[in-house]
């Protein structure tokens, strides 16, 4: 559970049907937030409500597809005016890919994966913002390591998180003066189903195909949501979560070669 609650804060998140989505929901439920769960499953949105609400939190579930601008616009306005208010948008929707670059068939998938994870954030988050500024707010985007270096079998997916980087990175700067805080949050590998459902060189899921990563690689999604939820209430600048990201922000400028040779056999599964 964060650090500093939340408590009747009105907290967007994106992605939350399933996922480190629905555990930020679950978390900050805890907290008393006042809570706006958005997703395109609906089915799976009403369960996480309903155990939200068990803890007495208010919630409200918007359907939302991040990877179409009407329905973030949708998603504001709802939010608006359900709540009256916005306190804390969390960008966490996303959208896998996997496959080495020349054997990508279906082309699309870069910009499918561009909507959701670049322009779905940048969307929900201007929309947002001038109810953010009344509030002196707090906008999260969840990213990855490898929106911090180059991995291989990621060009499309990497290319949206680096995209996602620079944008916040730039946005938080113009912000320095409205009292918005941007944490952009950099997980590595966690339990999640962004891998079954990444989309395959041929534009289709992966699914039961997916490579299945050893426990001990794979960060818990209770720890990630915490450590999330942490950062947002101290409006920390960003988060690096594992020492092998922290590792490698420094050393990437130092030799960036090696970087490139430990995320190859990072990918390939090599210790």
């Amino acid at each position: 559970m964060a650090s500093a609650p939340l408590s009747d804060l009105v907290v967007c998140i994106t992605g939350a049907s399933s996922g480190i989505g629905a555990e930020l929901a679950r978390q900050c439920a805890h907290t008393q937030a006042r809570l706006v769960l958005a997703a395109r499953d609906v089915t799976r949105l009403d369960a996480i409500a309903a155990e939200c609400r068990t803890v007495g939190a208010q919630v409200l579930v918007v359907p939302t597809d991040v990877g179409r601008e009407e329905d973030c616009r949708a998603m504001i306005d709802t939010t608006i005016a359900h709540f009256g208010q916005l306190d804390v948008l969390i960008n966490n929707a996303g959208l896998g890919a996997s496959g080495l670059f020349r054997e990508i068939t279906d082309r699309s998938v870069f910009e499918r994966v561009m909507r959701v994870n670049f322009l779905g954030s940048v969307w929900c988050t201007s929309y947002a913002l001038p109810h953010l500024e009344k509030t002196r707010g707090r906008i999260v985007a969840v990213s990855s390591l490898a929106g911090l270096t180059g991995v291989p079998k990621r060009t499309a997916y990497g290319a949206s998180k680096h995209a996602m980087g620079g944008f916040f990175d730039s946005l938080r700067i113009e912000l320095a003066d409205t009292g918005v805080s941007v944490t952009v949050v950099y997980p590595g590998f966690v339990y999640s189903e962004i891998n079954t459902h990444a989309l395959s060189p041929d534009g289709t899921p992966w699914g039961d195909r997916a490579y299945k990563r050893r426990a001990e690689e794979v960060m818990r999604t209770d720890e990630c949501a915490r450590l999330i939820l942490e950062a947002t209430a101290n409006r920390d600048r960003d988060l690096v979560m594992t020492w092998r990201g922290k590792i490698g922000r420094v050393l990437k400028l130092l030799s960036p070669s090696l970087i490139d040779r430990l995320a190859k056999r990072v990918i390939e599964g090599k210790q």
